[in-house]
């Protein structure tokens, strides 16, 4: 069991790696994930030791390839100490919070890089956009997105948005051919040719946070929200804003109760699509691509069928020159008794749905 000494207490403070990352690490990285994991209790003393951090506790749950720590440095400053397995998307993390230098993303204090351990300000940890309605959390969302949309450093490094997704290609390809897949191999054949049509239009390239979604998204002490744990990338914007509207899609296919009490999965579904080409307008995030289309692909374990009510959110495609025109409505019908009839009560307040109630 690891363990630190507190100073000015009577114990000691355990260092127990929390049990989501010891079930995560070996299931993603196999045996180089459990090697690292063997590592982690020696990694994390010669760390605190170096930096002169004394240990508060192990958050939790806490990150899936990663360990979080809350410390105080040496003049009493709270801090986190983040201590993660280097992967090829979580190499350059500390590239990307060093480059933003608070602007919009919790700010890098100290980083080893090859030691994947980062000393950041401490935020709210326990208050992420996830605790907000999701439209006020939306809201919030894309006001925070903007300011991390900058330019990248001259000479920078960050994988592009066409080289990413071309290693995702060729899964597709190479899944598209197993006979789970076959109900979905439409999608796939759309999703591949619109990724060509996207990267044959040139846009402006800036950095991207790469796995921006509410629960990304903490509560801060100098900014109301700040954006935590990047996978950055560089590219169209447009590759964020995607993130962001497939968000909570677990939450929803995952939901408890009467199936009669939930909108069908597919209603959610175009419900939710709709934002992103709204968001994309009102951010004016795809100039000159009005014409263009926002994509987001819902990967899934190979091997598995997709679980009920996602299998319709496998790809996600709506034009971004803004929301679907709305077909003529047909006028309300009249009573069955004729215009002295007595009006049935409606429930909410006597309010439509789909009008002033859902806005």
């Amino acid at each position: 069991m690891a363990s630190a000494p507190q100073p000015g207490g009577p114990g000691t403070v355990s260092l127990d790696p929390p049990d989501r990352l010891v079930r995560t690490i070996g299931a993603w990285e196999g045996d180089a994930g459990r090697e690292w994991l063997a590592a982690l209790p020696d990694r994390l003393a010669g760390t605190l030791e170096r930096w002169e951090l004394r240990p508060e506790r192990v958050f939790t749950p806490g990150g899936q390839i990663s360990m979080i720590v809350l410390v105080r440095t040496t003049d009493g400053t709270p801090a986190v100490l983040k201590l993660g397995m280097v992967t090829a998307e979580t190499e350059h993390e500390h590239a990307a919070l060093a480059h933003w230098d608070g602007r919009g993303a919790v700010r890098l204090l100290r980083a080893e890089p090859a030691q994947g351990a980062m000393l950041l300000e401490r935020l709210q940890g326990e208050v992420s956009l996830r605790s907000l309605p999701e439209p006020k959390a939306m809201l919030e969302a894309t006001a925070t997105l903007q300011r991390l949309w900058v330019a990248p450093a001259e000479g920078h490094p960050f994988t592009s948005v066409a080289d990413y997704t071309a290693a995702l290609a060729g899964h597709l390809r190479e899944r598209r051919e197993e006979p789970w897949a076959a109900e979905v191999r439409p999608l796939i054949d759309e999703t591949l040719a619109l990724r060509e049509q996207l990267l044959a239009t040139p846009v402006e390239d800036v950095l991207l946070h790469g796995d921006y979604h509410h629960g990304n998204v903490l509560a801060a002490e100098r900014s109301p929200w700040l954006a935590i744990d990047p996978k950055p990338l560089v590219g169209d914007r447009a590759y964020d804003l995607a993130w962001l509207v497939r968000d909570r899609l677990e939450t929803l296919a995952a939901s408890p109760g009467p199936a009669g009490c939930r909108p069908p999965p597919g209603r959610e579904a175009r419900r939710r699509t709709r934002r992103g080409p709204r968001a994309a307008a009102r951010l004016e995030s795809l100039p000159g691509r009005r014409g263009g289309r926002l994509v987001a692909v819902c990967r899934r374990p190979a091997g598995r069928r997709t679980p009920p009510g996602v299998r319709q959110l496998a790809v996600v495609v709506r034009r971004s020159a803004g929301p679907a025109p709305r077909r003529p409505s047909a006028p309300p019908a009249r009573p069955s008794g004729g215009p002295s009839a007595p009006r049935r009560h409606r429930p909410h307040g006597g309010r439509r749905r789909g009008s002033a109630g859902r806005r």
